[in-house]
């Protein structure tokens, strides 16, 4: 059987799998533009990852470190 990976993550599951507590999730989407972590708001109610933009958001957020 193949491992297809789910598109849209919960909260829980967003912690889970990338080690995003639930409290820092809620403080990167009340500061939006500073953090700027993608979430997707359903109903206006229900929040979602889609795991495809937080990939691409850490690709473009890494820090390469300097060995001296």
């Amino acid at each position: 059987m193949q491992n297809i990976e789910k598109r849209w993550l919960t909260p829980e599951e967003l912690q889970e799998e990338y080690g995003f507590s639930e409290s820092w999730q809620a403080k990167a989407r009340m500061l939006k533009s500073k953090i700027g972590l993608p979430f997707h708001k359903i109903g206006g109610k229900f929040i979602r990852y889609d795991r495809q933009e937080v990939d691409k958001w850490l690709e473009m957020h890494k820090v390469v470190g300097v060995e001296l």
